[in-house]
């Protein structure tokens, strides 16, 4: 099969199409025939070598796929071939198939195309899992999103508004700001003109968010930590900016403020028996029309270099697609 391979770590103009085995499919497992796979921040962390798991080079990067199940191994019994499916994989999707754990394999809607399902799985997911099992967001509250027009941000603008809050969104310039708000988006802060502290004050009267999505880090994370209100939570969700922030422990003690890491694949294996409710609860959502994801670029599976740089240097807005079969 085809498949993009990374052949040494910190060489991802080096990234490049090849032809090699399919992976042998096992027990609990699914293997599918992609059609198209997500790029993630964490996949080109993971070219670098600078992810929290190295594969054993060569491999191939990917955490997330779309396509139909060709088979299925032993003990599965929540897919079958010929099923359109979307997964999250440790690694391993820019590729013709891919094989997936059975519990990280999820139907998509009938609705849903093949690019779509490929953009949904971690951007969805990472925003479910952390504004329900870490934050517990209750209807009513007011939710800071940072990089709001990025693919998890705004999935994360969305999956607030379904969940009742009130939300604000943080983006460089009016067009991404526009795009938030057309997306569930409350109020909008344009990190180019707008002081993010003082203007979350001014729209909560001086409170603060209740609640920080924050996938961007650097900079950002510390102004946000200004803007929180007193006893808020702040998500930690990844570091876009490229340096990961310190804290200042004393702001959280008078604020009493709760700082809660989120990593959404770790709970592939550690509480897999979540992801099946929080995917169908997603998918309801999608079928309603209060999700919309958005893809700003499809490009051929051979362009995984240039994706990267897209995602680099801030030019996609919502999700990056590679397809496989073109």
């Amino acid at each position: 099969m085809r498949a993009i391979l990374c052949r040494e770590y910190g060489a991802i103009d080096k990234l490049a199409v090849a032809d090699v085995a399919e992976p042998p499919l096992g027990a609990g497992q699914v293997l599918i025939d992609v059609h198209a796979a997500g790029i993630n921040f964490g996949e080109m962390l993971m070219v670098l070598g600078q992810y929290q798991e190295k594969p054993p080079l060569p491999f191939t990067p990917g955490f997330e796929v779309a396509g139909i199940v060709r088979a299925v191994g032993n003990g599965v019994t929540t897919a079958k071939p010929g099923d359109r499916v979307m997964a999250a994989l440790p690694w391993g999707g820019y590729a013709e198939a891919a094989v997936a754990a059975a519990s990280a394999v999820f139907p998509m809607a009938p609705t849903m195309d093949f690019v779509t399902a490929a953009g949904f799985s971690i951007a969805y997911g990472t925003a479910y899992g952390a504004f329900a099992w870490r934050a517990q967001l209750k209807p009513g509250e007011t939710v800071l999103v940072l990089g709001a027009a990025g693919g998890v941000g705004l999935a994360a603008v969305e999956v607030a508004a379904a969940m009742g809050a009130i939300v604000i969104a943080a983006a460089g310039g009016a067009e991404k700001c526009a795009l938030t708000k057309a997306h569930g988006a409350t109020h909008t802060v344009d990190y180019r003109r707008e002081d993010l502290r003082e203007r979350v004050r001014a729209l909560t009267d001086g409170r603060g968010a209740d609640v920080v999505f924050d996938p961007v880090g650097g900079d950002a994370f510390a102004q946000a930590l200004r803007a929180v209100a007193w006893s808020g939570r702040m998500l930690v969700i990844g570091f876009a900016a490229g340096s990961v922030p310190q804290i200042p422990a004393n702001h959280v003690l008078v604020k009493n403020i709760d700082i809660m890491g989120f990593q959404w694949g770790s709970y592939r294996t550690r509480r897999p028996e979540l992801l099946t409710s929080a995917f169908a609860r997603l998918i309801g959502w999608y079928a309603d029309g209060r999700l919309r994801p958005v893809v700003s670029h499809q490009m051929k599976l051979a362009a995984a270099p240039e994706a990267y740089r897209l995602l680099r240097e801030r030019k996609a807005t919502g999700k990056i697609v590679l397809e496989t079969r073109i």
